[in-house]
């Protein structure tokens, strides 16, 4: 069992840069994969990045380049580092962890970008 606490959502505007935190309640080094996802209005939960324990990064097409995805397993937490966000990005993101046949998910952070 794991719990995850998102945070660093907010108001921000286009071009801007926001760094998204998600919490774990333990370690996290030895789970298989973890990602973010996000859900705007109306549409379904898609993959933003994922990185597997052993440090493969994977980005959706529409975030490569401008999103990073990081882990510090000292603080048992994961990243997103946002750049040159767009409108389009506003949704809630969702921190996600993958250890089949266990899937965990936090409770969302809103992220919307506009001015």
């Amino acid at each position: 069992q794991v719990q995850l606490v998102e945070s660093g959502g907010g108001l921000v505007q286009p071009g801007g840069s926001l760094r998204l935190s998600c919490a774990a309640s333990r370690t996290i080094f030895s789970i298989n994969v973890m990602g973010w996802y996000r859900q705007a209005p109306g549409k379904q939960r898609e993959l933003v990045a994922t990185i597997t324990s052993g440090g493969r990064r994977n980005y959706a097409d529409s975030v490569k380049g401008r999103f990073t995805i990081s882990i510090d397993n000292v603080k048992n937490t994961l990243y997103l580092q946002m750049n040159s966000l767009k409108p389009e990005d506003t949704a809630v993101y969702y921190c996600n962890a993958d250890n089949w046949p266990h899937d965990y998910w936090g409770q969302g952070t809103q992220v919307t970008v506009s001015s």
